[in-house]
This record gives C-alpha cells, sequence and structure tokens, in this order.
C-alpha cells in the first residue's frame, strides 16, 4: 500500500497539470485557453522526482544505521502531511500558488523516496529464496494500481465537476491531490506492527536472540537462535565500508550496473508516463485544449492514461510477478529494454503515420505496448535486484543509491522531454518559447536510452534461487565448496527461512 500510495502521488500530478494552465494562466481577455510556461510546467512535474532521489538516499542510508522498521514509519507521516498540503498550497500570484505547490510536492517526494530502499529491503529479508523476486515484484507491482487509481479518481472527480465549470475548477486538482493521503493513513498501523527484519537484527545488530524471537512470532513456530554460528558468520566476514576497495571489488560492477540500468530506465520511463498528455495532444488522440472546457480536457487526459494503465502497465507488473522466479530477473531485463527499443522505434520510425487521422488506435496500442515491457522488464526488475546482492548491512544504502539513479534518469525524462516536445511553430518562437527537437526524435532518443539499458544489463548478476547471503559474499566459502548454497545460517537461526 505504500507503493501504491507512492505511483498515485508521483504520477496525479501529471493528469491536473493541464487544469492549472487553464485555471492561472488563462488571460481574461483572449480567447485562447491558458498552459502552464515550460519553466512552470517542468517544476511542477519534476519536483516530487528530485525530493524522491533526496529521500531515496537519505532514508536507504538511514535504514542501515537505525533498522528498517524505525525508518518505515516516519516517510509514510511526511507523505500523509504533504499530499494534504500540496491540495491547500496557497498564494495571491498563479506564481506563489504553484512555488507553493512545489514546496510541498518536494517534501512529499522526499517521503516517497524512503519507500524504495525500506520496502525493498524488508521484502526481500523476508522472503524465501524460491519466491523471494514474486514478493518483492508484488511490492512494486501496487505502483501500476496506484497509477491506474490516479486515473479513475480524476475520471470520477472531473466527471462530477464538469456541469458546474468553471466556479469548482479549482478544487478538482486540490481534492485529486489530497486524496494521496488516505491510503497512506490505512497503511500507517500496519507498519508500525511489523517487527524488524532477522536480518538486520542479527547480521547488523548482531542480535542473534531478538531476530529468533522476531521470526518466532511472523512464522508461528518456535526458532532457537544460534549465537555461536552467527558469531563465526560475523568473524568471517569483517565489516566493510561503501567506499572501501574490499566492496568495490565485490560490488563495485554490481552497484554500477544497478545504477546504470535503473537510470536509463527511468530516463524512458517516466518521460513517457508525465508527459502522455502531450503525446496524445500531438497525434490527435486528444482535441486541441481551445476546443473543450477545461474539466473536458481533464476527463479526456485521465481517460487515456487510464486505457493505457490498465493494458498496457498494469498487466506488465503482474507478468514479472508471475514469471520471474521461473525465467529469472536478467532474461526478463534484457527481454525488456529489447522490446522497449523495438517499439519506440516503431514509433518513432513512421510517426508521421501515426500522426494522421485514423491512425491514433494503432499509436495507442503500440504505446501500451512500450509500458508492457517496461514493467514485464527493467522497471521491474532494477527494483528487485539491488534489494538481493548487496551485504546486509549496505542493503538499503546500495539500493538508496541505484533507486537515486533511477530518479535522476526520471528527472533529466521529465525536464528534457518537457522542452523536446515543445511545438516548433513561429507562434510559439514569437511567444518566447524555445523550441524543441520534436516529439519523433524525442522518441529516438529515448530508444537509444533503452539500448543502452540493454548493454548495462550484463553488469549484473542472476540472483534467481540464490539466498541473500550466497549473493553478498555472506554466506560460508566452505559450505558453498560442499554444495550448500542456502546459507551459513542454520534454517533454525531464522535468518534463512528457506
Amino acid at each position: 500500500m505504500g507503493f501504491f500510495t507512492d505511483a498515485y502521488d508521483l504520477f496525479c500530478i501529471s493528469l491536473v497539470t493541464k487544469l492549472l494552465g487553464r485555471i492561472y494562466y488563462t488571460d481574461p481577455t483572449s480567447p485562447k485557453p491558458g498552459s502552464l510556461p515550460p519553466n512552470v510546467a517542468a517544476a511542477v512535474n519534476g519536483v516530487a522526482l528530485c525530493g524522491t532521489l533526496a529521500g531515496q538516499l537519505f532514508f536507504g542510508w538511514l535504514g542501515d544505521k537505525l533498522g528498517r522498521k524505525s525508518v518505515y514509519g516516519m516517510t509514510l507521516l511526511l507523505m500523509v502531511i504533504c499530499s494534504i498540503a500540496s491540495g491547500l498550497s496557497f498564494g495571491h500570484t498563479p506564481n506563489s500558488v504553484m512555488a507553493t505547490l512545489c514546496f510541498f510536492r518536494f517534501w512529499l517526494g522526499f517521503g516517497i523516496g524512503g519507500d524504495y530502499p525500506l520496502s525493498a529491503t524488508i521484502m526481500s529479508e523476508y522472503a524465501n529464496k524460491k519466491t523471494r523476486g514474486a514478493f518483492i515484484a508484488a511490492v512494486f507491482a501496487m505502483q501500476g494500481f496506484g497509477i491506474l487509481a490516479g486515473g479513475i479518481v480524476t475520471l470520477a472527480i472531473s466527471s462530477v465537476f464538469r456541469a458546474a465549470f468553471p466556479a469548482p475548477a479549482d478544487y478538482v486538482w486540490r481534492i485529486i491531490l489530497m486524496l494521496g493521503a488516505v491510503p497512506a493513513m490505512l497503511t500507517y498501523y500496519w507498519r508500525m506492527k511489523m517487527p524488524e527484519t532477522a536480518r538486520y537484527t542479527a547480521l547488523v545488530a548482531k542480535n542473534a536472540t531478538q531476530a529468533a524471537s522476531d521470526m518466532s512470532k511472523v512464522l508461528q513456530v518456535e526458532i532457537k537462535a544460534e549465537a555461536k554460528k552467527l558469531d563465526e558468520i560475523i568473524a568471517r566476514n569483517k565489516d566493510y565500508g561503501l567506499l572501501s576497495s574490499q566492496f568495490l571489488k565485490r560490488h563495485g560492477l554490481h552497484l554500477l550496473g544497478t545504477a546504470t540500468t535503473w537510470f536509463l530506465v527511468d530516463v524512458a520511463y517516466y518521460s513517457q508516463n508525465l508527459f502522455q498528455k502531450d503525446i496524445f495532444t500531438s497525434i490527435h488522440w486528444i482535441p486541441k485544449s481551445r476546443t473543450m472546457s477545461a474539466l473536458e480536457e481533464v476527463f479526456r487526459v485521465s481517460r487515456a492514461q487510464t486505457l493505457i494503465a490498465l493494458f498496457g502497465t498494469v498487466p506488465g507488473y503482474w507478468f514479472t510477478v508471475f514469471l520471474i522466479d521461473v525465467i529469472g530477473r536478467f532474461a526478463i531485463q534484457l527481454f525488456g529494454f529489447a522490446m522497449m527499443t523495438v517499439f519506440m522505434l516503431s514509433l518513432a520510425i513512421p510517426y508521421h503515420h501515426w500522426t494522421t487521422p485514423g491512425n491514433q488506435i494503432g499509436f495507442a496500442i503500440m504505446y501500451g505496448f512500450t509500458f508492457f515491457f517496461a514493467n514485464f522488464g527493467p522497471n521491474a526488475t532494477t527494483f528487485i535486484v539491488p534489494a538481493e546482492i548487496f551485504p546486509a548491512r549496505l542493503r538499503s544504502t546500495c539500493h538508496g543509491i541505484s533507486a537515486a539513479a533511477g530518479k535522476a534518469g526520471a528527472i533529466i525524462g521529465a525536464f528534457g522531454f518537457l522542452y523536446a516536445a515543445q511545438p516548433r511553430d513561429k507562434a510559439h518562437v514569437d511567444a518566447g518559447y524555445r523550441p524543441g527537437i520534436g516529439v519523433q526524435k524525442a522518441l529516438y532518443v529515448l530508444a537509444v536510452c533503452n539500448l543502452l539499458g540493454f548493454l548495462c544489463t550484463f553488469l549484473v548478476p542472476e540472483s534467481k534461487g540464490k539466498s541473500l547471503e550466497e549473493m553478498s559474499g555472506e554466506a560460508d566459502n566452505q559450505d558453498e565448496a560442499a554444495g550448500n548454497s542456502t546459507s551459513t545460517v542454520q534454517p533454525s537461526s531464522g535468518i534463512e527461512m528457506v
């Protein structure tokens, strides 16, 4: 439910940005509807991603220092407060309202950022090695339902308010943003009831007795602590820091691989998600703003994005859930990047064909496939693998670094695509807008990013069917040599459950 909330909060802004332009930047003396200036639109769309990047680094580090559970509640409270505050954004001028909105969305993103490394790490440390990938993927798959919920909520609210335009239009975007607090509030109690993960308690906090007690409650079986065995493991695996030569030797290329692949997929994924409305307008699936009311436009944008989420985004996530422990992370990521490249080029090369009236449905189907293979591919696997391959004492930090690299890509995608897709006609240039490279060339750039992601995937190891301790190098080398690939900690200690 944390990830459901994360996705709703991050992506619902793309549904209301056109409405913000119509409300706050329409000249009363002009018959033409207004739109957010490019710099304001970039800030409104991208500021939460900046906060997310900072939150991933900070809470990822804090999760390894203070424990996963103790930090988990902080992120949720921050999301609740800032979701409500975003909807209450105030100001005497349009720019001051947008500045207030950006301030609160930055801190909303900061809380969302903490959910990434903590959710992934907690799930990986609780799950068994046979179904671990599916469990972590299922957490991430809730992002698809969050995106879908954003579209459905926007459809419902815009439908209710359409008849009453223009007076209540300002309420619409505020209600949509504030509703993101509801699932976060409902989740807080259960999140606080979760015990700390046994792997953190045993391997980082070095308290085998407490780890056994916690896992006895979770599994509802009696588990005995084996403090002597744990001491032997800790003695064999001397603590080494993130910047040490030992970490770089063991995991340097792995961290480079997880960070670069996440960076590259997010350039494409967030460009597509945040600016679907501009792409749909450019191919004439959604009419020009001047032909309809503001709330009619919100309704049409949310309907288009809901259809893409329903038939492309959500199924892709769940294909990953069901198949990741069968065919592995590496194969899914390679295949996903390859297919994203193919479909991006299929949209870019015959772009003028897709913009011809009558071909919009074909474009929407092809566009939906790019989302399907993003989620049945690198958008899911880049979240899963960093939670599996690094040592327990650095697991949350390394996941946070990888996720932050992804959000850096998302920021580049959000800001870059906005300017790339700016119209090149004389009227816009005369009005002070800098012409972009156009949607077609932007799609070529995204295809290249996907191709590079395909190549960088070869830096990332396969973790299917292996224990966390085996992947991180914390496993007993003698046991591995003898063919025991489960763990150096006996099953009765509760560290490796299956």
